[in-house]
């Protein structure tokens, strides 16, 4: 499991207890063997092609060069995943590189009884809410190329918040980061099973 590693002054190095700890949630729970620490892939790099998962963060400015936007549509459409966590200012910086990644492909919400909110854990509501700025219901989106998810996208939600370290966030409970973990896990599940 890899954190992506992108230009454009963004800090794509967020969350920095997330990944290892839904890696640990994994690992436990899906009985899945991922090396315990998170690794970090850039975007134009060949190794992005060695993580069927992959975790992209931040706040702010994201920039695609050319041959980025090739390698990460290669690395997507030959069978990759990525999960793009929105950490509450990203939205108007991630969705035009996107565009440039898949010009045909729009991101549409997923409905609450989509597979994904129905893998190991139950979530009949779809995303949850784990951290609140602005009093928006979370949504999860997704760019479906041939069929398959491709990209999710979680937006007003900040799921990787509710990965940290508990404590990070003192107003975080024990219950929303329990059901930050089940939905990251359940996104892992999907993401390797779809």
């Amino acid at each position: 499991m890899a954190k992506l590693k992108y230009n454009g002054g963004g800090d794509w190095y967020a969350d920095r207890t997330a990944l290892p700890n839904l890696i640990a949630f994994c690992n436990t729970n899906l009985k899945t063997n991922f090396y315990p620490e998170e690794s970090i892939v850039e975007v134009g790099s060949k190794e992005l092609f060695s993580y069927p998962f992959v975790y992209m963060t931040g706040h702010g400015n994201v920039i695609f060069s050319d041959q980025e936007v090739k390698n990460l549509r290669q690395y997507l459409t030959g069978g990759g995943f990525v999960h793009i966590d929105d950490n509450y200012g990203l939205d108007k910086f991630i969705r035009p590189q996107m565009k440039k990644v898949f010009p045909e492909l729009e991101f549409v919400e997923l409905p609450a009884n989509h597979v994904l909110y129905n893998q190991k854990f139950k979530f009949p509501n779809g995303l949850p809410k784990i951290h609140e700025h602005d009093n928006k219901r979370p949504q999860g989106f997704a760019l479906i190329y041939k069929g398959r998810v491709v990209c999710y996208y979680t937006f007003e939600c900040d799921l990787g918040n509710g990965w940290e370290d508990f404590g990070t966030y003192p107003e975080d409970t024990q219950e929303t980061r329990s059901k930050a973990l089940k939905m990251g896990a359940n996104l892992v599940q999907y993401a390797l099973t779809q």
